[in-house]
């Protein structure tokens, strides 16, 4: 069993992460500018704190002493706060979180970073050199959430760097997330549901059509913690599902919505993705679990 402590432990992927985790064995706290009463979160330590304040960052780390950190807490949706506060705020919890956990001793530190870290949709185009896009992509952002979501990417570097490999890190870039809720149909976090994000593929295609359960990306951060003494320190990994949220091939509809793209789109046939999962397979043995295919057919068949 691991004490793993989780920032941004009361939002839409952190309370799925936090009670997949808790499923498995291990012992949490979700630490969140309030206590919640979400249902997964129930009978879970939690802790409220401003985590941007570094003080208070430095002490809920020392008081809870976990053995391993899982960095969420963020902004999380692009264009919603001034770009300068999207930076001031992700950039500034990455340094005070990740920095008090290094401080103290945490052996495992694992962040979020973003797939937006790519540039994709930039409004003076977009032309990748090949799609799917991997870890080995230039990273390009365009907006202040991607540049801070690079920076947490970068500050994950900066410590390492400080503390050699006595300390382990590592972080990830998981695609459009959905919650167990919204397959039945609750909106996702641009306020569309699945089903309108499918019927509509200008919905979906800003983020290329990507997208992951929540309960995979808990899936992966258990698989990842176990495997970090093991694998390179401080890698990067996409974590997305097999197949891409859209009911046409994206070599017929990046076209329409990201004209540069074109020319790589081509080499994406039947359901793939634009993002590749391929390097947690191979250095975790990582596979996500759901597609939005079987998701919405179960749900269908309840209602049946």
């Amino acid at each position: 069993m691991t004490r793993i402590l989780v920032t941004g432990g009361a939002g839409r992927l952190g309370r799925t992460l936090v009670a997949g985790l808790g499923a498995v064995g291990h012992e949490l706290v979700s630490v969140d500018r309030e206590i919640s009463d979400a249902p997964e979160l129930a009978g879970v330590e939690q802790v409220s704190a401003d985590l941007a304040d570094a003080a208070q960052a430095a002490d809920v780390i020392e008081r809870t002493r976990p053995d391993a950190l899982i960095h969420l807490a963020a902004i999380a949706v692009p264009f919603s706060a001034p770009e300068d506060v999207i930076m001031r705020t992700n950039a500034g919890l990455a340094v005070s979180v990740l920095g008090a956990a290094a401080a103290a001793g945490v052996g495992r530190i694992v962040a979020a970073s973003s797939p937006t870290v790519i540039g994709y949709g930039a409004p003076t185009g977009w032309a990748p050199d090949r799609l799917p896009i991997d870890e080995d992509t230039p990273a390009r952002p365009w907006n202040a959430y991607g540049l801070s979501k690079l920076l947490i990417e970068q500050t994950i570097g900066m410590l390492r760097r400080q503390t050699g490999d006595g300390v382990r890190y590592a972080a990830f870039r998981p695609c459009y997330v959905i919650a167990p809720e919204e397959w039945e149909g609750a909106p996702t976090q641009q306020g569309h549901t699945v089903r309108e994000r499918l019927d509509d593929p200008a919905l979906s295609a800003p983020a290329v059509f990507n997208y992951v359960d929540a309960r995979d990306v808990s899936a992966f951060a258990d698989t990842l913690l176990a495997a970090m003494d093991d694998i390179p320190n401080g890698e990067v990994f996409f974590v997305g599902a097999d197949d891409a949220l859209a009911r046409e091939p994206l070599s017929e509809l990046i076209p329409r919505f990201h004209p540069g793209a074109a020319r790589a789109a081509a080499e994406l046939t039947g359901t793939a993705p634009a993002f590749s999962n391929a390097k947690a397979r191979r250095l975790l043995g990582w596979r996500p679990q759901r597609t939005w295919r079987e998701e919405l057919a179960t749900r269908e068949s309840r209602h049946v």
